[in-house]
């Protein structure tokens, strides 16, 4: 490979998957299979997942057996279902024992019926009734996501014991750098880590070093707060315990960052009006995404007859006073920003637990606050833009002091409105169990557009008279 001294990551990168298309190009595979061995098992994964459907088989199989099983465990669904589909019942199987528990679950819930029935078949019965089990718990729970290869120690071995211990098993294990401490009937006593093994004497006890203080999920806690106890704590695993207190699984880091990412482009396809889909968006085809989008644009289509409703009964009123028709949708738009930026700001708010719903209150007064500043300021600037813009520069002799003041008073209105609307209703849904994110930017724009109208109209039958 050629010098690669002052070159970044990605352009090192891109260099290697050349190298290695010219050498499968050339029928090399020899050289070929000694690169990918000295290569990351993610890196491997995407080089795969490149190549046709007819060689994709043939390159994953110059891996070895425990690569192997650690690149398919990074495959998407469809190139796992490829693979297994090409791969005979002994190939399958020697996978499958090799992969951990929790990435093997993630692909049964992915993969077809027809596949995952022959995955099961090959299975052994042990693994197979491991990844049951797994799969009877809620979705998107701790349970769910937790894997059973974990280092667990007892309190009355001393330092050499335990480390001989992780020698032992830990090959298999998901982690090892956290060890956890049980009782005779699997009851979780405490945590140490492997940090604090290597710094002990070798015939300290555990039960001196390890740390009883733990923190710890639930099986069926929500995959989110297992997430927020992760990154509260800066922990690299923590430990899953049933309603006995036995612990029967862990949740890693590496886990937690899936979970993240699940969760927030579930969050963004929410706020988009979208009914949230567990494909990426490049696998997704058209007719699923009409399916997933056209409810929610229905949906938004049929609440804006409220403010054509508003519209029409105030016809004559604004037949009369022609000029105002020009500022309203300036004052929607006003009025569905100021609301996107206080939902969007509370529904992150909620989801790093920074605010709960018992927060509502002090939430509506900092709102009402930021409301008033900005609808003050928007006012004034739109007071001043309206009278030497549209009255002097563009020499429109409608715009007159009382139009101006009209218009700007209901922006100040509509933005208090808008706020205070946009922070509240993320919380109730909270509060109701629902999520935050529906109360996001498309909701929040078509409730403010029809109160914006209602709040405008009247401000100009206040000052206008009409």
């Amino acid at each position: 490979m050629e010098n690669m001294d002052n070159m970044d990551f990605e352009t090192i990168h891109d260099k290697q998957f050349d190298e290695l298309f010219q050498l499968l190009e050339n029928r090399r595979m020899k050289e070929l299979k000694g690169i990918l061995e000295e290569m990351n098992e993610f890196d491997i994964a995407e080089f795969v997942a490149e190549l046709d459907e007819g060689m994709m088989p043939v390159v994953f199989r110059l891996l070895p057996k425990g690569m192997a099983a650690d690149v398919f465990a990074n495959f998407e669904a469809p190139e796992q279902e490829l693979i297994i589909n090409s791969i005979t019942d002994s190939e399958l199987g020697a996978i499958i024992e090799e992969l951990y528990v929790d990435d093997a679950v993630d692909m049964m819930e992915e993969l077809p019926a027809n596949v995952v029935k022959r995955v099961m078949r090959t299975a052994t019965p042990e693994t197979r009734n491991l990844i049951n089990q797994y799969l009877k718990y809620p979705e998107n729970s701790a349970g769910s996501i937790m894997t059973a290869e974990f280092v667990d120690l007892k309190k009355y071995m001393n330092v050499k014991e335990s480390i001989a211990r992780i020698r032992r098993i830990g090959e298999d294990k998901e982690t090892i750098y956290t060890c956890f401490v049980t009782s005779a009937d699997r009851k979780l006593e405490g945590v140490v880590s492997v940090k604090e093994l290597l710094l002990s004497d070798d015939e300290t006890v555990v039960e001196d070093i390890m740390d009883t203080n733990i923190v710890f999920a639930m099986t069926h806690d929500d995959q989110e707060e297992v997430a927020e106890k992760i990154s509260d704590y800066d922990l690299m695993a923590i430990p899953v315990v049933d309603r006995e207190g036995r612990l029967v699984g862990i949740v890693t880091v590496d886990d937690v960052i899936d979970v993240m990412e699940q969760e927030t482009t579930e969050d963004f396809e929410i706020m988009a009006a979208m009914t949230p889909s567990d494909k990426p968006y490049s696998r997704t085809g058209a007719a699923e995404m009409w399916r997933l989008r056209v409810p929610w644009l229905m949906f938004l289509m049929l609440s804006a007859t409220f403010t054509s409703m508003i519209l029409n009964s105030f016809e004559d009123a604004l037949s009369v006073q022609t000029v105002l028709i020009g500022f309203i949708p300036m004052l929607m738009g006003t009025g569905g920003n100021s609301g996107a930026q206080s939902s969007t700001a509370v529904i992150r708010s909620l989801s790093i637990g920074d605010t709960e719903p018992a927060d509502v209150l002090s939430v509506i007064w900092k709102e009402l606050r930021v409301s008033v500043l900005c609808g003050a300021t928007l006012s004034a600037v739109n007071f001043l833009k309206m009278l030497l813009v549209d009255r002097m520069l563009l020499g429109n002799p409608s715009v007159t002091v009382i139009v101006a003041a009209t218009v700007s008073i209901s922006i100040l209105f509509i933005v208090m409105f808008a706020k205070v609307v946009g922070s509240t209703l993320p919380i109730i849904a909270e509060k109701i169990g629902v999520d935050p994110a529906v109360m996001a930017n498309p909701l929040i724009s078509t409730i403010t557009d029809a109160v914006s109208l209602l709040i405008y109209l009247e401000m100009a039958k206040v000052f206008l008279h009409i």
